[in-house]
């Protein structure tokens, strides 16, 4: 057997677009893994196609012609979303280990925000999903300080001026009202510069905590903060269906 074939059994629930290796070691400490019909043990190294691996009862099956890598990461705050800073500031291509290859962010988060956040080195999807006209909308949960007014909501659903561009109306709803400020959930498209911030200061609002939750029909689901992994096929196939998607200009709310 060619020792150069095999693969750690972390890396290659990685490689088949499972969990991070994060993930994949707490579920083999958790006993969740057998390989062969034995029990798996951290730092087991196994040849892809010939060893049988099975992570809570499902087989899982080796990825093939694989062309190019796609990535979902929970940012934290305190990254900016670039591939290098000339500041020295912590970018989130950081928290990605060297397997993953030259990949780049899909858009971007702001250093202060957080949540999901697509890496990849597809040039021409990213080019699509970054485009104001496609058909991807995005989903945010941002903490303001204040109570929200009817007056307020109003404007943020509004086509706001925001640097001198005119913005797509914002679909804007109350998820949750606190002692500490209200919680909107707010669904947009172009995503431009810092815009949710803008908006909010634009009709007095404090942002407190901002959150994406969601990429049309991707989200987290459960990914810790700082964590990764690679899209399944069917994901890269919505994203890649959903890009070339276009979709008429919205009217005011």
């Amino acid at each position: 057997m060619n020792e150069k074939n095999l693969v750690r059994l972390q890396k290659y629930f990685t490689d088949c677009g499972v969990m991070s290796r994060r993930a994949a070691e707490a579920a083999i400490l958790a006993g969740e893994v057998n390989v062969n019909g034995h029990p798996a043990t951290l730092g087991q190294k196994i040849l892809p196609g010939r060893d049988i691996v099975v992570y809570r009862g499902k087989p899982i099956l080796a990825r093939k012609n694989r062309e190019y890598t796609y990535i979902v990461i929970n940012k934290p705050r305190g990254y900016v979303t670039t591939s290098a800073d000339p500041e020295g500031r912590r970018c989130v291509l950081d928290l990605l280990p060297e397997e993953c290859g030259r990949v780049y962010p899909v858009g971007r988060l702001d250093m202060t925000s957080e949540g999901i956040l697509i890496l990849t080195d597809d040039g021409d999807l990213a080019n699509k999903l970054t485009h104001p006209g496609h058909d991807v909308p995005k989903v945010y949960r941002v903490k303001v300080s204040e109570a929200v007014t009817v007056e307020q909501l109003e404007k943020l659903r509004s086509p706001l001026t925001i640097d001198g561009y005119v913005i797509e109306p914002v679909t804007t709803e109350v998820s949750d009202v606190t002692e500490t400020g209200t919680v909107l959930k707010m669904t947009l498209y172009e995503g431009r510069n810092r815009q949710i911030r803008k908006m909010c200061a634009a009709v007095g609002l404090t942002v407190k905590r901002l959150s994406r939750v969601s990429i049309g029909k991707l989200k987290l689901n459960g990914l810790a903060v700082g964590d990764w992994r690679y899209l399944d096929e069917k994901e890269v196939d919505y994203l890649k269906r959903s890009a070339e998607k276009k979709r008429p200009r919205p009217i005011s709310q």
